[in-house]
């Protein structure tokens, strides 16, 4: 696991804990849809560079 991939999870799930916290205070929707989209992008890419399948 490279430091990039382990950075690009850990953001992705941080990112990922605050669309659930602003989901529970009832925030805005558009900004909860920003932040899991934002996340989603992040794991996706952090997974993408583990290159388990190489």
């Amino acid at each position: 696991m490279t430091g990039l991939a382990a950075l690009l999870i850990f953001v992705g799930l941080f990112l990922a804990g605050g669309a659930i916290s602003f989901w529970k205070q009832q925030l805005p929707k558009g900004v909860i849809v920003l932040l899991s989209l934002a996340s989603a992008m992040c794991l996706v890419a952090g997974i993408l560079r583990l290159d388990w399948w190489s």
